[in-house]
């Protein structure tokens, strides 16, 4: 097949609160099944999921979805995730962002088969200030070449699936940067700024507001 999806469900949710934030309810669906839902025209979608919940997902994801143990860390999850991977190109997305949009998706898909790797990111529009250890300012960053980076990001399958095994036990917190740091090009290609990952409970009110409109 052409595309896979992996879908990093791994977390604990720690930054969040008790409650696996996945498991949050809009309207009478979860977070995942949100996120899920804009990938369900793939042909391949694994979901690498915290053990304790899935069970839960078991139960709410459709059955055309894989549903793996991940890891301890999003860089194990999305190693799982790749042993079970067959598309020639994959795509890998955070759980936690179920506002993607079909038309950046899309996009994606076309973009990742000429140039094999990249990530979705928007512009930093935020002023940028550095600071030493006591909080003193001491200087601002340039930020016309800066970028906020979401999911997802695409890869040449066997590509991302080498850097996987070349780094494996390190702690990357981003494919990409995997790549990047073995010296591949990657690419950005332009999100959007609704895209946000649901870390706190200000994040979920963001996130209903969107979905509910």
């Amino acid at each position: 097949m052409e595309f896979s999806v992996i879908i990093t469900a791994g977390g604990t949710s720690s930054r969040y609160g008790k409650k696996n934030k996945l498991l949050e309810k809009i309207s009478g669906k979860t977070i995942l099944e949100y996120t899920v839902e804009k990938f369900l025209n793939f042909e391949e979608i694994i979901v690498c999921a915290n053990e304790k919940i899935i069970p839960e997902l078991e139960k709410i994801l459709p059955e055309n979805v894989k549903i793996i143990e991940g890891g301890k860390t999003r860089q194990e999850s999305v190693y799982n995730g790749l042993q079970e991977c067959t598309g020639e190109y994959v795509l890998i997305h955070d759980g936690a962002r179920p506002l993607i949009s079909k038309e950046v998706i899309e996009k994606v898909k076309e973009e990742v088969k000429t140039k094999n790797a990249l990530t979705v990111a928007v512009k930093t529009i935020d002023t940028i200030k550095k600071a030493d250890q006591n909080g003193k300012i001491i200087g601002t960053v340039d930020r016309s070449n800066l970028y906020n980076i979401q999911t997802p990001q695409a890869f040449k399958t066997d590509l991302i699936q080498k850097a996987h095994t070349k780094l494996k036990g390190k702690d990357f917190t981003d494919d990409a940067g995997m790549l990047e740091s073995m010296g591949y090009k990657v690419f950005v290609t332009e999100g959007e700024y609704k895209n946000i990952k649901l870390t706190t409970k200000d994040d979920l009110t963001y996130i209903k507001a969107f979905i509910k409109k």
